[in-house]
Parts: structure tokens; C-alpha cells; sequence
């Protein structure tokens, strides 16, 4: 990031290239909205080019970006109109959590089961309070530490890592009903 601070431009494409696909799993998987997470994602990456000449390493690049993410996030569904219905289609976003993927030489059977198993996180992750998945995504999509998150959210390490924590458990506790 300071490279590109200083003016070269190349730098800039091997931090869009290095982050890209965290950065919009973690808007898909939050906004539910392919067009929505590509929106958001733009301008994350311009607020990131805008803001090269104040940007200073306090924290890890990655954590500076997060925030960006999570606040142009926020801004996204607040703008929402309330009655907008988000899709659960996830094609278009890598595995959550490196989920399992079906291999063309399994049975068909474990094929759909591996595919009913992340459809079921999926919902699981769907029926988390907001403050909740923001931390879940922004640590399993973003992997980002406690620390990152709390920093990311705006919040304090304890409520960053007790939301985490609630999360956890509530996930857990939805899976194993589902076992």
C-alpha cells in the first residue's frame, strides 16, 4: 500500500489481485446479492485508491481494507429498501469455510449430500443476528484475528470475540439439530 501511496501504480493491482476474493466473499456472503457485493466491492477498491495518501500501517493492510468492507457493507443494506428479499443463490462465491466440494469421481449421493451439508451452513449463517455473522464472515471470509475484527466492527476486542464465541455456538447448535 505505501508503494502505491508513493505513486506505483502496479502495486495496486497485486493488492487488488492478493484480496479480491476474500473481500467479495465476504460481501456476498453478507449482502446475499451478487450485483449488490460488486457494487460494494467498487467502492471498497476506490475508497482504498482515494485514501493511499492517508493511509498509515497502524494495523495490517488487511484489516484497514476489512473496515472499509464492512462500513461500505453497512452503508449497502441500510440503503435497502426493507421488503428486498435477498437470494441464497451462492454460484458465484467461492466455498464458505472451504467447504467441501463434490468430486466428479464420488457417488452422486456424496455429491448431494456434501451440497445439502453447505446449503445447511449456509442458512445457518443466514439466521445469525447481523452483528454476529458480520464477525463470523469478516473471520472465516476476511481471515482476520479478534483483534482485526474488533477493529474492523468498531468494537472492543471482548465483544468482537464474545460475538464470535455466540456465533459459534449458535452454528453449532442449528448443525448438530440438523445432524
Amino acid at each position: 500500500m505505501m508503494r502505491f501511496a508513493r505513486g506505483d501504480g502496479a502495486a495496486f493491482e497485486v493488492l487488488y489481485r492478493r484480496h479480491e476474493a476474500r473481500v467479495f466473499r465476504f460481501l456476498l456472503r453478507t449482502l446475499r446479492d451478487d450485483a449488490g457485493a460488486n457494487d460494494v466491492m467498487q467502492e471498497v477498491w476506490f475508497a482504498v485508491a482515494r485514501g493511499a495518501d492517508r493511509y498509515t500501517p497502524t494495523a495490517k493492510f488487511t484489516t484497514w481494507l476489512f473496515t472499509i468492507a464492512h462500513h461500505r457493507m453497512v452503508d449497502a443494506i441500510r440503503a435497502r429498501r426493507p421488503t428486498e428479499v435477498m437470494d441464497l443463490n451462492t454460484d458465484s462465491g467461492e466455498a464458505l469455510l472451504d467447504l467441501p466440494s463434490a468430486d466428479a469421481r464420488s457417488e452422486p449421493l456424496n455429491a448431494l449430500q456434501i451440497e445439502d451439508q453447505a446449503a445447511a451452513v449456509l442458512r445457518a449463517v443466514e439466521q445469525l443476528p447481523a452483528e454476529q455473522k458480520a464477525a463470523f464472515l469478516l473471520q472465516a471470509e476476511g481471515e482476520l484475528s479478534v483483534g482485526e475484527v474488533a477493529v474492523a466492527t468498531g468494537t472492543s476486542f471482548e465483544t468482537a470475540k464474545s460475538r464470535l464465541r455466540y456465533a459459534r455456538t449458535k452454528l453449532r447448535e442449528w448443525l448438530r439439530e440438523l445432524a
